[in-house]
């Protein structure tokens, strides 16, 4: 039984181990960014929010952002 995602402030650490649960968290961290820095539409509209690369948390905009262009976890 899956649970329903929430939208909140999430730590890359945290969102990245909601999309990849069974990875170290580094690792998952890598993972994540990699699949946004492959999303140029999202990187686009992540900078329009404030983000930056050196972020080390995601904005609850940010996180419905991720998820419109990857998906929920």
């Amino acid at each position: 039984m899956q649970t329903e995602f929430i939208f909140r402030p999430y730590t890359k650490k945290e969102l990245a181990l909601n999309y990849f649960p069974n990875s170290l968290p580094r690792t998952a961290v890598n993972h994540l960014m990699a699949w946004i820095n492959r999303c140029p539409e999202l990187l686009d509209e992540l900078a329009r929010t404030g983000y930056t690369t050196n972020a080390k948390s995601f904005t609850p905009r940010q996180v419905h952002l991720i998820v419109k262009h990857i998906g929920e976890p």
